[in-house]
């Protein structure tokens, strides 16, 4: 649907470029798409952490009740809390992105990431300061949800904009890799920590995820620091196709592509359908799946999905975005219920099975298009603002859905049913709304976002 209201017109095949032939590159891209990987483990790495923590044990330091539930809840709801700020960093630095530049938002993002983290690791407990602990965790995390608002847009613009024709999925896809990465490593950092006393695990052990997740801020400032600014961008700067105000421009001439974007988002809560609630329903008593499985299980198949993402990212740079969207969501919805179905078994193989069709096919399919998909809706005045303003509208779904399940979870062997089916409603609605778009794979950098290509 285009936003004039206007229908769109296919873009005649004497007026695409040929494959490499375009604006021309400042930029290695390799070099921007390894800078978007690293930014983005480090948010989503923040972002794991911070889930798997909040399933495992800060229940246990933050909100220490005389009932499990209610802990959960409380501590789960901390989780949703830094998606309330994302909203308002994807328009803080959606204007800020397509008024001084991808770059320089970029670096902020980071070191606004790192800052907030780090002071979550060196937070005193509950015990220690009372009521005072659970209300500078939740200041924290708003300011981690304010910061991971700017960087996946900056990030998949800077990328998609010195992308070669014909390549921009793969590239693009790269940014997802860093999702891939970033659970892996949140995964793998928790093991052997939960291999600790409970009292070690409880007083300083949760506390090394955290820490840990400076050192790839560092590696991570100092490849952008390196980056030149975007051609597109620099282009539209100097062809004075700037526009004031961003965020209103988008709402006011993008206003139904931005309403597209906030639906396909919520393929965002069929993902902490899994890898939030998922984690803490197996750990909890009535289920009894060891910490260690779900996390092994959980890394391996995350694993696998930093091959799968770019392989089907290069595939949907010659069959289309929307095929492997639509597939990709469909698929995920439908294997929820095979995820929670095997660990309500309780048998590894099959969570490990379960946890690969899930996470290594579908999960890797949604995350090998979602970023390109929804940029190349865009034009390049407003793609920072329009792409993160919509995503961001729509993950605030997938904060809260951890805490919403363990609030509508049923009784008796199938009490995970409500939550799968909520996981899986959001999962088709994300495949209708993204696939009602224009396909945009064949249409060059410079027509995006056209009247021609919506």
């Amino acid at each position: 649907m285009n936003p004039t209201g206007k229908d769109q017109l296919e873009v005649p095949q004497e007026d695409r470029l040929p494959d490499g032939v375009g604006t021309s590159r400042q930029q290695n891209p390799w070099r921007a798409a390894w800078s978007a990987l690293l930014g983005s483990t480090l948010e989503y790495y923040d972002f794991f952490v911070y889930g798997t923590a909040s399933a495992l044990v800060l229940n246990k330091v933050f909100f220490p009740t005389g009932n499990p539930t209610v802990a959960a809840i409380s501590s789960l709801a901390t989780f949703g809390i830094g998606y309330l700020a994302r909203p308002l960093g994807a328009v803080v630095f959606g204007n800020l992105g397509d008024r001084i530049g991808r770059k320089r938002v970029l670096m902020l993002t980071l070191a606004v990431m790192g800052a907030a983290s780090m002071t979550i690791a060196l937070l005193p407990t509950y015990s220690q300061i009372g009521a005072l602990a659970p209300t500078f965790l939740v200041i924290c995390r708003l300011v981690q949800g304010f910061s991971a608002g700017g960087e996946a847009a900056g990030a998949t613009a800077l990328t998609l904009e010195n992308s070669p024709e014909g390549k921009r999925a793969f590239f693009t896809s790269f940014t997802l890799v860093g999702y891939s990465a970033a659970m892996v490593l949140a995964s793998l950092t928790f093991v052997p920590l939960t291999l600790l006393p409970d009292d070690a695990f409880l007083s300083w052990g949760w506390r090394i995820p955290f820490i840990l997740g400076s050192l790839i801020l560092v590696v991570a400032y100092y490849l952008r620091r390196g980056l030149d600014e975007t051609p597109t961008f620099e282009e539209a700067k100097k062809n004075k196709q700037l526009v004031a105000i961003p965020a209103v421009e988008v709402f006011r001439t993008h206003w139904r592509t931005v309403l597209r974007v906030v639906f396909a988002s919520l393929f965002a809560a069929s993902q902490t359908v899994i890898s939030v609630f998922g984690l803490s329903y197996a750990t909890s008593a009535e289920v009894g799946v060891s910490k260690t499985t779900m996390l092994v299980a959980s890394s391996v198949a995350m694993g696998i999905t930093m091959a799968t993402v770019p392989m089907f990212g290069w595939i949907s740079d010659r069959v289309g975005r929307r095929p492997i969207w639509f597939i990709g969501t469909l698929g995920s919805g439908a294997s929820t219920f095979l995820y929670f179905w095997a660990l309500g078994t309780g048998s590894t193989a099959a969570v490990l099975v379960a946890s690969l069709i899930n996470m290594s096919i579908f999960t890797g399919m949604m995350n090998g298009v979602w970023t390109v998909l929804f940029a190349e809706m865009f034009p390049a005045a407003v793609r920072f603002s329009g792409f993160a303003i919509g995503t961001q509208l729509g993950f605030l779904m997938a904060g809260f859905t951890p805490a919403i399940g363990w609030s509508i979870i049923g009784h008796g062997g199938t009490a995970w049913l409500p939550v799968a089916i909520l996981g899986a409603t959001c999962a088709v609605v994300a495949g209708i709304a993204g696939a009602s778009g224009r396909e945009t794979y064949r249409v060059p950098l410079e027509e995006l976002g056209s009247q021609r290509t919506g």
